[in-house]
């Protein structure tokens, strides 16, 4: 099905104006005069039906739709600038392609891979975000990190952390007129759904975790579903509502105070994500660099 999408320049310019909160330093990033920025914003929110900035005397302030948007459109020109980097670039034994679920990618590997290009700057990475069954032999892809059982015949595979399931929240929704205090309070609160939920046995579900904490009163049918699981986490972040998610997706935003975790339920998992490369593959020099690297990574957050 093909989707009427926005113009990507516009698109553009709306990126480096949220970011900047500013139409002159954005023209500034983009080569183009703060008028021309100014112009793509405006038909992108024709375009749109709805407003994306307050215009103040002398500043910006995103709206509600501009602040939700930004996080994935901002993922999306990264992964755009390395997909263009992927149709320029000639082969070199250094590439390391590493495909990974767009939610685990985005939230994050993307945000630590400076840590690694830092470590190995000789190694050129490509992530391929993609949920899709693949082989990686015949793709052409050199490691996988996916959430599974662990078994894969062929193949070795890292354990990269130890999971469990459970609702977070902004930390506005601790406080106000109903504030979360008891699993029952969630019957003033918009749950969010992630779509994989609906498809995949491995996930645990609303319903799982109301009857382990006796909240079988809350209709977890309601509430709006995303398709993937960060999308949840960045409504979650906004405070539009109460996500069910894997602890190994939420890690930096509960560090950081983002999100909080209302309730002391969680549901363990067998399942967990893994680093999965090929038997024959694993000593590719840039293969084990980057295996060695990311198990350093999540050595002192799985210990913790």
């Amino acid at each position: 099905m093909s989707i009427h999408l926005p113009p990507l320049n516009a698109l553009r310019a709306f990126v480096a104006a949220a970011q900047h909160l500013s139409f002159t330093k954005a023209a500034n990033e983009l080569n183009v005069t703060p008028a021309a920025v100014s112009h793509q914003v405006k038909a992108l929110e024709e375009f749109i039906g709805a407003p994306l900035f307050t215009r103040l005397t002398r500043a910006l302030r995103l709206t509600d739709r501009g602040q939700a948007a930004l996080p994935n459109l901002t993922e999306g020109f990264a992964l755009l600038a390395v997909g263009a980097k992927l149709l320029m670039d000639e082969q070199d034994e250094n590439v390391l392609t590493v495909t990974a679920t767009p939610s685990f990618g985005g939230q994050w590997l993307v945000p630590r891979l400076v840590d690694f290009q830092d470590a190995y700057p000789d190694i050129k990475i490509r992530i391929d975000a993609s949920m899709a069954i693949i082989d990686l032999r015949r793709d052409g892809i050199d490691v996988a990190i996916r959430w599974g059982s662990g078994d894969y015949p062929g193949h070795a595979a890292d354990r990269l952390f130890e999971d469990e399931v459970f609702p977070v929240c902004s930390p506005k929704l601790m406080s106000g007129a109903h504030p979360l205090i008891k699993p029952q309070d969630l019957v003033h609160h918009t749950l969010l759904h992630s779509g994989s939920v609906f498809n995949d046995v491995s996930y645990a579900e609303w319903p799982m975790w109301l009857e382990l904490a006796g909240a079988d009163q809350v209709d977890w049918r309601k509430g709006p579903e995303f398709s993937m699981e960060n999308m949840a986490v960045q409504a979650a972040v906004e405070g539009h509502g109460v996500a069910l998610v894997n602890t190994s997706l939420v890690r930096d935003e509960l560090a950081s105070g983002r999100l909080v975790q209302p309730f002391e339920e969680v549901i363990p998992t067998d399942f967990a994500y893994y680093l999965v490369v090929p038997n024959e593959y694993r000593d590719r020099p840039a293969i084990s660099a980057f295996r060695t690297w990311l198990l350093q990574e999540v050595a002192p957050l799985d210990a913790a």
